[in-house]
């Protein structure tokens, strides 16, 4: 076991990787060469990324073999193609939550339960982070795991496997404060996201009302900035996830820019329709945004202030998730609250709600934005303006998919 128990970078890539797609993509699975080459480079849900050859990735998958911990087997159907099958978790007898978590810890080394129990949703269904924290401490006993001592500024220790050393990318993000940016996620993604949902659909005319006209009202940094996306855009098309009432959206359309608002509230998206009723507006969700229809990819996406309710462990995917549609060369613009706070709204316009914004610290979003791949990153930071009665610092980042 001892042996077993010494994983280096590439064997934890390798098996993490077919740990992985063995849940989540069936069908496919056994992977391919080519398929588990693609499956350790991906940029999302990896840290850090790499870039390994088909070389690499074929030489390592026969040392696993030698070892025991992955078989080399031919499609049963089809062409007759060597497929990669790990068995890992039949050697470890890993249960199935044991073997979510530790995909996750081979995936993306350390971390604390709250970002394991979002991080493996697709994996296997932890009713809280107080199951994950059990479990945690069970493979502890199992010399699977263990828990590293907290650093200054981290709310929550975190946790990594004993498989081998784990290597994390040196621009990954790290708690600034004492802050529990997880704490949103208490009862589950699901359940935040139908919470959004309910409250932006209860202020969605009130809100639209104080805010609608915002950018004619004397926000110059945010008007000059639009203005640079107008710019790069260059009549192509771009979209903007989490639009609220579609004024934004209005402001590059008017711009000359073919220009679509999605929102996952229905009430907003209404009330968008109808002050701009010559635009283009849909309900969505901007973790499955797609290709425009009349481009292979969208000149710019702007997250304006649409993230302010995910939890940290949640970032790296959503940003994966809205540079991937963008064309060679296009931009990803993020509007986003700055701080190490987590605040909770019961009401909001003199609504009741149930609401959490999450303040994220500039250099946690930007390490973010650079880790999943994109280049030429520039952020701003503005202060409130009093005299629209702000109270919180305000980051803005531009970042662009390499061409």
């Amino acid at each position: 076991m001892a042996d077993l128990l010494e994983l280096d970078a590439e064997e934890q890539r390798i098996l993490g990787s077919l740990l992985e797609k063995q849940v989540t993509v069936p069908s496919s699975y056994p992977l391919t060469l080519n398929s588990l080459r693609t499956a350790c480079n991906q940029a999302s849900s990896r840290d850090p990324v790499v870039e390994y050859d088909a070389e690499t990735v074929e030489q390592t998958a026969r040392r696993l073999r030698d070892r025991g911990l992955l078989r080399i087997v031919w499609a049963d159907t089809g062409r007759r193609t060597l497929k990669y099958h790990q068995t890992l978790d039949e050697v470890l007898e890993l249960s199935p939550d044991e073997r979510a978590l530790i995909t996750v810890l081979l995936l993306r080394g350390p971390q604390a339960p709250g970002e394991l129990r979002t991080r493996t949703e697709r994996l296997h269904p932890f009713a809280d982070r107080d199951e994950v924290e059990q479990l945690l401490a069970r493979m502890a006993e199992r010399g699977l795991a263990r828990m590293l001592p907290r650093q200054p500024g981290q709310h929550d220790p975190r946790w990594v496997h004993l498989l081998g050393e784990s290597a994390v990318s040196p621009v990954a993000p790290v708690a600034t404060a004492a802050v529990d940016r997880e704490s949103v996620l208490a009862d589950g993604a699901p359940a935040r996201d139908e919470r959004v949902r309910a409250s932006y659909d209860a202020v969605a005319t009130t809100y639209a009302d104080h805010l609608v006209d915002e950018l004619r009202d004397g926000l110059p940094f945010e008007t000059w900035l639009l203005d640079r996306v107008a710019a790069h855009a260059d009549g192509g098309p771009v979209v903007e996830v989490g639009c609220g009432p579609g004024h934004v959206t209005a402001y590059l359309a008017e711009a000359g820019v073919d220009a679509t608002g999605m929102d996952v509230s229905p009430g907003m998206v209404a009330e968008a329709r109808r002050r701009f009723p010559d635009g283009s507006y849909e309900v969505g969700d901007l973790r499955r945004l797609m290709r425009p229809n009349t481009a292979p990819g969208w000149s710019a996406v702007l997250g304006w202030y649409s993230l302010i309710h995910l939890a940290a462990s949640e970032l790296p995917d959503v940003v994966s998730a809205l540079w991937r549609p963008l064309a060679p060369g296009g931009w990803l613009v993020l509007a986003m609250h700055a701080g190490s706070e987590v605040q909770h709204h019961a009401s909001w316009f003199d609504v009741p709600v149930d609401l959490d914004f999450v303040l994220h610290e500039p250099g946690d979003v930007v390490a973010i934005v650079k880790a999943a791949g994109l280049v030429d990153v520039e952020w701003y930071r503005r202060g409130p303006l009093e005299h629209r009665g702000e109270t919180t610092n305000r980051l803005y980042v531009v970042a662009r998919r390499p061409v």
